[in-house]
């Protein structure tokens, strides 16, 4: 039984962790998993404004699966769930006839009529984003080289234990800042897309505005593509109205403002003053051909 708060609606979002799919046991640890696990739900309800309050799990896990993998997969996804104060409220488990498979679902609150929608953006709101991106997918690039990224936590910890930012989506509700947002769950493009469609507008992008993850040991930027289409990075994507103040941190997260909502349904990409292409969406989308 869930009590909502007076005065508040409810938040419910669900999502799939999917072995060789959002994850691999030779790439992550057990406590990675499950941190990235829950991190994913987090960052919806923080994408809307929202307080989560109770987190649901379902685990299909195969047979010969070593029970100590199982003790540290709950052990990183307990851990994030105690710093935000959300119980694992309950769940199911399964066995699977192959890969691992955890779907979780966080339940938050926001109060009535006040949460921050995808559909709220309008010609002439200034777009800006949280943090830096593209670390994730450049960690999976490295992967895929053969590294194995010992130093996780330093160099590529948006990946591997990535900082839903729940904080930053409730101070931006009720400063009333964010017309429209989402989370970089899908890659920039993409996300900015399902925004954009929502809403019924289009936009334009700054490349030279757009934060740059440092990775790596020299601590080098991520290439463009990287910051505009990787995801995972799960930072917040809103937009503003025009005339409003925005600090450059809150919560002591950096924003940065990268680019402008137009009337026309397009997105582009402007590279200095003359330099304008077409913005297509080439983040994460499932079932795509």
């Amino acid at each position: 039984m869930l009590r909502l708060p007076p005065g508040h609606e409810i938040l419910v979002t669900t999502d799939f962790s999917l072995e060789g799919l959002h994850f691999r046991r030779d790439w992550h640890r057990p406590e990675s998993i499950g941190h990235r696990c829950l991190a994913r739900g987090l960052s919806d309800i923080a994408a809307m404004g929202g307080q989560p309050f109770a987190v649901f799990l379902s685990l299909a896990l195969p047979s010969r699966l070593a029970q100590a993998w199982v003790r540290r997969f709950t052990a990183g996804l307990l851990e994030l769930a105690e710093r935000y104060r959300v119980p694992l409220a309950g769940g199911d488990t399964a066995q699977s006839p192959s890969g691992i498979l955890a779907d979780i679902v966080v339940v938050g609150s926001v109060p009535k009529r006040r949460a921050v929608l995808r559909s709220g953006a309008r010609p002439g709101d200034r777009i800006f984003v949280s943090g830096e991106l593209g670390g994730s997918a450049a960690a999976i690039l490295e992967m895929k080289k053969g590294s194995r990224l010992g130093v996780e936590r330093s160099s590529y910890d948006r990946h591997f234990f990535p900082e839903p930012r729940v904080g930053l989506g409730q101070a931006l509700r009720k400063r009333g800042l964010a017309s429209a947002m989402i989370d970089t769950s899908d890659g920039l493009s993409t996300d900015l897309s399902h925004l954009c469609e929502e809403s019924g507008v289009g936009a334009e992008l700054f490349a030279h505005g757009i934060p740059r993850a440092h990775v790596g040991k020299g601590k080098l930027p991520v290439h463009l593509d990287l910051a505009l289409h990787g995801g995972e990075d799960y930072e917040l994507l809103f937009t503003v109205r025009p005339g409003r103040v925005v600090p450059k941190r809150i919560a002591g997260i950096p924003l940065t403002e990268i680019g402008r909502i137009t009337r026309r349904q397009t997105m582009l990409l402007r590279s200095g003053d003359t330099t304008v292409q077409r913005l297509v969406p080439h983040g994460w989308q499932h079932f795509r051909r």
